[in-house]
């Protein structure tokens, strides 16, 4: 089994190179940035560093939103945006110390309890639906996970959110692994696909997809069906260690409200969160990498929501799905109390 390090790590890269919204040379601009970070609050407040993946992304827009608005400085809060160097190891700096809270999957969050015993707590889930499917052309005869079998399916490595979501749209289809031809393809999904030396893709519907369709190429996605049972993944949400939840947990409260406050914001004002997100990710200024940001806003913010419109809550049934599904596929290094792993106690009251 690989090590929880490097899961980690393919896990982060996976999310950002994922998400890349601008051209090679722009992304070289992001990354050469990406360790500064950006103080996001009023001077004299409460300080907080949340630890984000390392490429600013309009993905993030909440926070930059939150911050530009002054919805944590109103808060009393003093908030660090800091995203991570390329190698970092994901929960390295809130192990430390060095950060209050991250943003991570809750997926990532049981496998960092299992592997290192760290005590990290999701307190409030961003992405109420998980943001992974399978991409096939649009005249594939792939229809349902049950098609799979024997199929080839391309997903960029044995770790992080896609790999996860192959894991899960095979056992919804009643299949084993070892009953597709899975291919570890890198991140070249597009080369992949396009090229014909895969059926499928794994990719993320609010990226992946989206740079298919403007390449000119035809697709559409399979995705996990919820149905009756509901999701069997949690999306990535806010992690804090307990011990600075139990010491700080007013300070956490109020930024889990400014943030979330950031969320329905930038929901309801997506032109206006394009701009004020100008400051965060270079490149963003010109027209084609706004009309890239807008599409992948439209996409993103709708998995962010419950079909009751709630943003924010921990599903305590999906957690216990998950806990089960991750032990029973070989994710976790032991079995990890799902309760453990959540709280909605510092979400804002309704």
């Amino acid at each position: 089994m690989r090590s929880v390090q490097t899961t980690m790590r393919g896990a982060l890269r996976q999310r950002v190179l994922g998400a890349a919204l601008v051209s090679v040379v722009a992304a070289a601009t992001l990354t050469s940035c990406a360790e500064e970070p950006k103080d996001a609050g009023g001077k004299g407040g409460k300080s907080i560093t949340v630890g984000l993946t390392y490429t600013p992304n309009i993905q993030f827009s909440p926070f930059y939103v939150a911050a530009e608005k002054g919805y944590y400085k109103d808060a009393g809060l003093k908030v660090t945006l800091r995203h991570h160097g390329a190698s970092e190891d994901l929960f390295g700096a809130l192990t430390s110390g060095k950060e209050d809270v991250v943003y991570a999957g809750g997926d990532e969050m049981l496998q960092a309890r299992a592997a290192k015993n760290l005590p990290v707590v999701d307190i409030a889930t961003f992405y109420q639906k998980y943001p992974v499917g399978l991409i096939v052309p649009k005249d594939s005869d792939i229809r349902k996970p049950a098609d799979l079998k024997g199929r080839k399916i391309g997903t960029p490595g044995p770790f992080g959110e896609t790999y996860f979501g192959l894991l899960a749209l095979l056992k919804e289809g009643g299949l084993s692994p070892k009953q597709a031809k899975i291919q570890n393809i890198g991140f070249t999904q597009q080369a992949a696909l396009t090229g014909n030396k895969v059926e499928g893709v794994m990719g993320y519907l609010n990226n992946d997809a989206i740079s298919f369709e403007e390449a000119g190429k035809e697709v559409r996605a399979i995705t996990l069906d919820s149905g009756d049972k509901g999701d069997p993944l949690v999306g990535v949400g806010l992690g804090a260690k307990k011990d600075v939840l139990e010491k700080r947990g007013d300070d956490m409260k109020k930024f889990v409200a400014a943030s979330l406050r950031g969320l329905r914001y930038a929901m309801d004002n997506p032109h206006d969160t394009i701009k004020l997100s100008e400051k965060y990710v270079p490149g963003l200024r010109g027209e084609k990498q706004k009309k890239n940001a807008m599409a992948v806003l439209k996409a993103t913010m709708p998995m962010m929501k419950t079909d009751q419109g709630e943003v924010g809550v921990n599903d305590p049934q999906t957690w216990t799905r998950m806990a089960d599904f991750m032990y029973d596929q070989g994710l976790l290094e032991k079995t990890v109390t799902p309760e453990d792993a959540y709280d909605n106690g510092y979400l804002p009251k309704s």
